[in-house]
């Protein structure tokens, strides 16, 4: 399945990637191999610790490189009219809070914060390929809110 990401976020993930690959695993490999040299491996904690975070690098490394075969990268700033596509900022009006909101629409796998949602998060799926003026309900765990669009911008 296609997985859509940012360029900042891509950037992220390949820098994450390089840096276990390159630094923390032949650190840890070295720790390792140290702790090992001490004898008993049952009781050493060192050992034991060492061994579980190489397998913690090791799943993460996998896990990012069968991710960056799905990878598509989607430039944000390329125009798409005025519907809500990947990468639009979007203000919302919320209804129920009498409030506006702003939010990015970027890809599961970039870094989420208050600022930007994924297409796949409720808030995204609610309002992917509206327009402004359009309404949407967003159902969360918590609640249903009802926002309104009021702009759409790929910046």
């Amino acid at each position: 399945m296609t997985q859509y990401i940012t360029p900042a976020g891509y950037r992220a993930l390949r820098e994450e990637f390089d840096f276990l690959k390159t630094v923390e695993r032949p650190k840890v490999v070295q720790e390792v191999a140290d702790a090992a040299a001490h004898g008993d491996r049952s009781e050493n904690a060192e050992y034991i610790y060492g061994k579980r975070r190489l397998r913690e690098i090791d799943r993460r490394l996998g896990f990012l490189n069968r991710s960056f075969a799905d990878m598509q990268v989607v430039d944000p700033k390329v125009p798409r009219g005025e519907k809500v596509f990947f990468g639009a900022t979007v203000t919302l009006y919320d209804h129920e809070a009498d409030d506006e909101v702003t939010y990015q629409i970027v890809g599961p796998l970039d870094t989420l914060d208050e600022a930007h949602v994924s297409y796949r998060s409720p808030v995204g799926q609610a309002i992917l390929g509206l327009g402004i003026d359009d309404e949407a309900t967003i159902h969360t765990p918590k609640a249903k809110r009802r926002v309104t669009i009021v702009d759409v911008r790929y910046i």
